[in-house]
C-alpha cells in the first residue's frame, strides 16, 4: 500500500516551505492542504493540539509537528539523498545552525516589517549580523551541506522569498550587506526543488502589507 502523506501548511510560511523543499528533493508525493490560520481546520487542531500551528506532516495517519523535526523525519523515512551528514559531529553542527536559523531569522525579519525608527534599525542590524554569522559557517562551500543541498540549506532558504519584504520595509540591500548570502541563494534557486517551491517574493510582500494593516503597523 502506498504511503499517505498530507502536509497542512500556509503557502508563504518559511516553516512549511522547509517540508515542501525536503520532499521535493526526495521526490515524495504528498497532498497539500493550505490552512486558513484565522479559522484553523479541525484536522490541524487535532493533529497539533499542543501548538495548534502549521506545518504538520501526516504520514499514514500519524502527525509530525514542528518544521525542523518534520525535515528530520522526512530525511529518516525517505533516506535517499540524505540532508543530514552521516558523521555525528557534522550532524550536530548542522542541527546547531538550523536551530540558530529557527531562533533568529523569523524574529529579526518580522521585527523589520513590524517596526519603525530605532526598533527597526535594531532589527535590521541583528538580521544582518545573523546572516554574516551564517556566511562564516558557509565559508567557501557551495552549500551549507557542502557540494549538495543539506539540512541547514533547507532550514534557511525559505526565508529568501521574504528577503524582498525585509528590504522594502527596512530600506536596505541584503546583496550589498551580505553578498555571499545572495550568491548562495542564487545557487539554491538553480535547484528545481527550491525554485518551483518558493513563492514569488512580491506575492509574499502582499501578505506582509495585509499583516501590517491587520496589526495597525502601516
Amino acid at each position: 500500500m502506498a504511503d499517505e502523506v498530507i502536509l497542512l501548511d500556509f503557502w508563504p510560511s518559511p516553516f512549511g516551505l522547509r517540508a515542501r523543499i525536503a520532499m521535493a528533493e526526495k521526490g515524495v508525493k504528498y497532498e497539500y492542504r493550505d490552512e486558513n490560520l484565522r479559522e484553523k481546520s479541525p484536522l490541524l487542531l487535532k493533529s497539533n493540539p499542543v501548538h495548534k500551528k502549521i506545518p504538520v506532516l501526516i504520514h499514514n495517519g500519524k502527525p509530525v509537528c514542528e518544521s525542523l523535526i518534520i525535515v528530520q523525519y522526512i530525511d529518516e523515512v525517505w533516506n535517499d539523498k540524505p540532508l543530514l551528514p552521516k558523521d555525528p559531529y557534522e550532524r550536530a553542527k548542522a542541527r546547531f545552525w538550523a536551530d540558530f536559523v529557527d531562533k533568529k531569522m523569523y524574529d529579526c525579519g518580522t521585527r523589520i516589517w513590524k517596526n519603525k525608527g530605532e526598533a527597526q534599525e535594531q532589527a535590521k542590524k541583528e538580521f544582518i549580523d545573523c546572516l554574516k554569522l551564517l556566511e562564516g559557517e558557509l565559508a567557501e562551500k557551495s552549500y551549507f551541506g557542502g557540494d549538495t543541498l543539506g539540512y541547514v540549506d533547507v532550514a534557511l532558504i525559505p526565508f529568501a522569498c521574504w528577503f524582498y519584504s525585509y528590504e522594502t520595509e527596512g530600506k536596505f540591500s541584503i546583496e550589498e550587506e551580505c553578498p555571499k548570502t545572495m550568491a548562495w541563494v542564487k545557487r539554491c534557486m538553480e535547484k528545481e526543488s527550491v525554485s518551483k517551491t518558493l513563492p514569488e517574493p512580491q506575492k509574499v510582500y502582499e501578505v506582509v502589507c495585509f499583516l501590517k494593516k491587520m496589526y495597525g503597523t502601516e
